[in-house]
């Protein structure tokens, strides 16, 4: 299967997997509890408009992203919405899902 390339705001890549890589990358950058740079959090929003469930992620708006715990000891980013809720999304699911 050839590869697929992906676009992430700024950020071109040949392959998805290349994307995952520089993502997981970047997300072992940042400790539990950090506030994602403002450079960083352009490629998460174009991260998460890629996420099959971008609406429900979304929500009423992005303010920022964090770092936070996930499953099983695992860490993830996480949306930080307008309202002040906030949702953790994949990686993977976004960058594999089209």
């Amino acid at each position: 299967m050839p590869a697929k390339p992906i676009t992430l705001g700024p950020m071109k890549f040949a392959k998805r997997g290349d994307a995952v890589a520089f993502l997981t990358a970047m997300l072992h950058r940042y400790d539990e509890g950090d506030k994602v740079s403002a450079d960083d959090a352009v490629i998460l929003q174009a991260t998460v408009e890629n996420h099959p469930d971008s609406a429900k992620k979304i929500g009423c708006g992005i303010s920022s992203f964090s770092v936070r715990s996930a499953d099983y000891g695992t860490k993830c980013f996480w949306v930080n919405r307008s309202d002040g809720t906030t949702e953790k999304f994949s990686i993977k699911a976004s960058i594999h899902s089209g």
